[in-house]
């Protein structure tokens, strides 16, 4: 099967990851700070059709993993964990365009995402997503959202709902704060 172009006439393509044999990530140059980076993804259809083009945003992966924890809680809370630890002690905002090339070195991202979803593999089954592709996505946002703003607090917020509350007003609405 044809892969499908990621090109779009608005935004300067810098990186294509493709996940799974299912998801095609395209990373951006973003305008909103120098070194910003936008995500836009693809996915394969039970039909064998790939979808338009589209953003993630936060809802659509705390939707996701709201699906993972009803069906195995104790795997999402573990997997909540290394996110919420990889927020707080890894995530630095990029600064140059070294940073940049270094972030979008494929084969090194894939390597580092397969072998953190090696962890995860009782959430592969549930949800709408690939764990491999939560995990890309997740790590992605969480860059792109401190080089924007460096004190950044959203995803982090997000996923403090998402381990330690059952009220979903609460996860929503922290998902979708703007």
């Amino acid at each position: 099967m044809k892969t499908p172009s990621m090109v779009t006439k608005n935004h300067e393509l810098l990186a294509v990851i493709p996940v799974n044999g299912i998801y095609i990530l395209g990373v951006y140059k973003g305008s909103l700070s120098q070194y910003d980076i936008l995500l836009k993804y693809r996915e394969l259809q039970a039909d064998g059709k790939w979808t338009r083009i589209r953003t993630p945003k936060h809802i659509h992966w705390a939707v996701d993993l709201l699906i993972k924890m009803n069906e195995n809680e104790e795997d999402t809370k573990c997997f909540l964990e290394f996110l919420l630890k990889y927020w707080h002690d890894k995530v630095t905002p990029i600064r140059s365009e070294e940073d940049r090339e270094y972030l979008l070195d494929v084969n090194r991202l894939l390597c580092e995402v397969e072998s953190e979803a090696s962890n995860y593999t009782g959430l592969s089954s549930s949800g709408v997503y690939s764990i491999k592709f939560l995990l890309l996505i997740a790590k992605l946002l969480m860059i792109q959202e401190k080089t924007n703003y460096e004190g950044a607090y959203m995803f982090g917020r997000v996923l403090e709902q998402l381990k330690n509350s059952k009220d979903i007003f609460r996860i929503v609405s922290a998902a979708t704060h703007r």
